[in-house]
């Protein structure tokens, strides 16, 4: 069976305000034309299929018409809400669309209802298990409910893989303190639902589409953080028993467990601290035994990020900066002051600037604590005005400067700026 294997589109998603939807609707045309060019069985979306719980009227129509064309290409579409989406709302057509070849699954109740798929090529059936990103505050009790234990429907499932129970870690199912669980028991409660419909399906291979941060994985910034702390990690073992888990939630594609775990990235970079990476898809062949077997497609759609340093004229003149006026950019400027209307000078040679940050040289390198003594040591308003520019700056002021700080003080009330206060009296 070949499946293609995608994840967070964040249909609808901006980047610094500029809209990404033609973008987004480029990378989606690349992944009908691998689909279909491929032969593809099934195209997995494991969750953030928009950027927000309502999204925009033409995020949904590009989704919709991505759907139409992924079955127009004879795959199959198994999707997942993700964090970002809004459970109901993607999936309330669910059991409809179902029967035509499109499964969109945001009820956890339903992810023990696998899609089953036989592959065009021949061979054994595929059980396609859904499962939707987990909330421990909302389907913690409800999976509670059910009474199953995780330990011991996970060591009957490595027992039937011959793999001794030993080898795996499996913590217990207590909960965190204040009796909360954690994304790893309400992940594990939810899998021994699904591992408990799988040992009733003997010769089927089974597929586990999820959403969620998996230990060892590398976040970027455009991940929104599912709690405070490392209490959303979710380890590897917790996925043993399934012959492939597609991830979702993560935006860097990688592996955690060879090519059985892993994580196929998003389609396009949300923030800079994806500058550089390769967006890509995973094109998976799951034969009737053994691991499966990848190749990772470049998707090489949308505008690429370049991070530009150094002072405004450099930038405004070096050609070696020409490739990153096609980019989306970040800009720090070194000058030692702030230009004038330097967005507008930086823009015509970057027209698609989406950040501006300024970082000046810093000279003064001496610890706080005496920047702070200099401080105290002064005795009227312009030593404490000077020592302060001192500490902004990173450098003492020149003669102009301390002309220009003296008479901002006169200005504000006297020759020393205290209004005849002498220095050190009481105000």
């Amino acid at each position: 069976m070949r499946v293609l294997h995608t994840s967070d589109w964040h249909l609808g998603r901006t980047f610094h305000g500029a809209a990404l939807l033609e973008e987004q609707a480029a990378a989606l045309d690349r992944i009908v034309e691998l689909a279909r060019e491929g032969e593809v069985d099934a195209v997995l979306i494991a969750g953030d299929i928009y950027d927000r719980a309502i999204p925009p009227a033409e995020a949904v129509r590009l989704f919709n018409d991505t759907l139409a064309r992924l079955r127009a290409a004879g795959a199959a579409v198994v999707a997942i809400a993700g964090n970002h989406d809004s459970h109901v709302r993607v999936s309330v057509y669910d059991p409809l669309l179902s029967a035509l070849g499109v499964t969109i699954r945001g009820d956890v109740r339903r992810a023990n209802q696998p899609v089953i798929v036989t592959p065009r090529r021949g061979g054994g059936p595929v059980a396609i298990y859904p499962l939707p990103f987990l909330d421990p505050a909302v389907d913690g009790p409800s999976l509670e409910a059910e009474g199953l234990e995780p330990e011991s429907i996970e060591e009957e499932s490595l027992e039937r893989e011959s793999l001794e129970p030993e080898s795996v870690s499996v913590e217990s199912g207590a909960a965190s303190p204040g009796g909360r669980l954690r994304h790893e028991e309400v992940t594990r409660l939810a899998l021994a639902r699904l591992r408990r419909d799988l040992r009733q399906r003997p010769g089927h291979r089974s597929i586990l589409v999820a959403h969620g941060f998996v230990a060892g994985g590398v976040p970027c910034e455009s991940e929104r953080e599912l709690t405070v702390g490392n209490v959303e990690r979710v380890s590897v073992e917790a996925f043993a028993g399934f012959d492939l888990v597609a991830l979702g939630h993560l935006h860097r594609a990688q592996e955690l467990d060879g090519p059985r775990l892993a994580y196929s990235g998003s389609p396009l970079p949300y923030s800079f601290s994806e500058e550089g990476q390769r967006k890509e898809v995973r094109l998976v062949d799951l034969a009737a035994d053994g691991p499966p077997t990848v190749e990772r497609v470049p998707l090489a759609v949308g505008r690429p990020l370049a991070t530009v340093e150094g002072e405004i004229e450099r930038l405004l003149r070096d050609p070696a900066l020409e490739a990153a006026a096609k980019a989306r950019v970040r800009v720090v400027l070194t000058d030692e002051m702030l230009p004038l209307q330097a967005k507008a000078r930086l823009q015509r040679r970057f027209p698609h600037i989406a950040e501006l940050r300024h970082r000046p040289p810093r000279a003064d390198h001496q610890p706080s604590s005496d920047r702070q003594q200099r401080v105290r040591r002064a005795t009227s308003p312009l030593e404490l005005l000077t020592a302060f520019y001192t500490d902004q700056q990173g450098r003492p002021a020149t003669a102009r400067e301390e002309q220009l700080l003296r008479r901002a003080l006169e200005a504000a009330g006297g020759p020393h700026g205290d209004r005849g206060r002498e220095p050190g009296s009481a105000p």
